[in-house]
């Protein structure tokens, strides 16, 4: 078997360069940038089209929507809050969120808005960091009047109106009871667009702008925001979201005049950044080496091992298996990691070709993002086509069942 310098063996990565061809030669996958990073060496592949009919090149500086990518990323911007002191993990979110204070709880979760008793104790900074506070998106609740009510105020992406402003999307999820006591149970991203609205207003800065001066310009990160500038607009390829009887290609977010082509009215940490391969991989890099980029600290050590540790009791961890193993017909697959960290999540058990503490997360529009303490590696694999179907998930798949064989120690 030949072997490359890097840690990988070129039979293994030509293997894994065959199958993500072989994805898009299917027509399922319009085209892919992959990149995969060990001992200092680098490997990228770009394959097909920007385009399902055609069209430009797929580049290795192509922008991608990152969708629920945007959370290992985004959270970075609270932990340097942490590292500063200007937060700290148990104090009280209502200081400057004051709208999630004297909290109600359901006491059912399929119960009325108005059948609620109160929260034991204030929601606090690490319930946000941990997803813990009490309110998310509970894909075993669709169709309850509390998930209900979160869709129709646009507390979520696009789905089914646009997310207002800030202080208008903190008014409106003030209203809401929480589904779940504080510190209780894991929930899904609404944690982490919370988190963007606390760096805000303890910063006196927008969270991009914060971003940006903490994370994305010390990593080097120049394709990373919230919209993608006019004059890059072309290096970003329509978001697709298939027809899941058809498979017939629905376009769900055109580059030009669609939803990132201008500053968003609210900066979601939840799933709002657009990337690229490059730039994703600087991030997880300075991750695995313990915060530092270069010369400089971007995050203190400590921080980085609260990310990246698992934080949920066996309880809560229960119930995230679950909700991933009892979604696999609607996830296909994704999820079934065991743990979470702080915006990520951590794998408790070895459940696939990946190992125990691989970090990282996947998005909705085709997006695989990890590191690997272990092998010392990163992988990331970004397209253009949203989990409306199985197809960029089986991609997601087979590119990391490759990946990992082509390991060489």
């Amino acid at each position: 078997m030949g072997h490359s310098n890097n840690g990988f063996s070129k039979t293994g990565l030509q293997r894994m360069r065959d199958v993500l061809t072989r994805h898009v030669d299917s027509g399922k996958i319009p085209g892919l940038v992959a990149l995969v990073s060990r001992c200092g060496e680098t490997n990228v592949e770009a394959i097909g089209t920007m385009r399902h009919d055609g069209g430009a090149p797929m580049r290795r500086d192509t922008i991608f929507r990152m969708a629920s990518t945007s959370k290992p990323v985004t959270i970075a911007a609270a932990m340097v809050l942490l590292d500063e002191c200007r937060l700290r993990l148990d104090d009280l979110v209502e200081t400057w969120l004051p709208e999630l204070a004297d909290r109600r709880v359901l006491k059912r979760i399929d119960g009325p808005l108005d059948d609620t008793v109160p929260a034991r104790r204030p929601i606090t900074v690490r319930d946000l960091l941990t997803s813990t506070f009490g309110l998310g998106m509970d894909m075993t609740s669709l169709g309850t009047p509390i998930m209900g009510a979160i869709f129709e105020r646009g507390l979520t992406p696009d789905l089914p109106v646009p997310m207002p402003e800030p202080d208008e999307w903190m008014r409106r999820l003030g209203e809401l009871p929480l589904m779940h006591q504080p510190g209780e149970r894991w929930q899904y991203h609404i944690s982490n667009d919370l988190l963007g609205v606390l760096v805000a207003r303890i910063t006196g800065q927008s969270y991009e702008t914060f971003l940006r001066e903490r994370i994305f310009d010390p990593l080097g990160m120049k394709d990373t925001g919230f919209h993608v500038p006019t004059d890059e607009i072309d290096r970003l390829p329509p978001l697709y979201a298939p027809n899941p009887q058809t498979g017939e290609f629905i376009v769900w977010d055109e580059a030009k005049g669609g939803r990132y082509s201008q500053s968003p009215a609210f900066q979601g940490g939840g799933g709002g950044l657009v990337s690229t391969v490059d730039d994703y991989n600087a991030y997880f890099r300075m991750l695995l080496n313990h915060g530092m980029h270069g010369n400089e600290r971007i995050l203190s050590r400590p921080a980085v091992d609260l990310m990246i540790t698992n934080r949920l009791t066996p309880e809560q961890q229960a119930a995230r298996t679950s909700m991933a193993i009892n979604n696999v017909h609607v996830s296909f697959g994704q999820g079934q990691h065991g743990g979470w960290g702080m915006g990520m999540a951590v794998r408790t058990y070895r459940g696939d070709y990946a190992p125990i503490g691989q970090f990282g997360w996947d998005g909705g529009s085709g997006t695989s993002t990890y590191a690997d303490p272990d092998n010392q590696l990163t992988g990331i694999l970004l397209t253009q086509v949203g989990m409306s179907t199985p197809d960029s998930a089986r991609l997601i798949h087979d590119f990391w069942t490759t990946l990992y064989q082509a390991i060489e120690n």
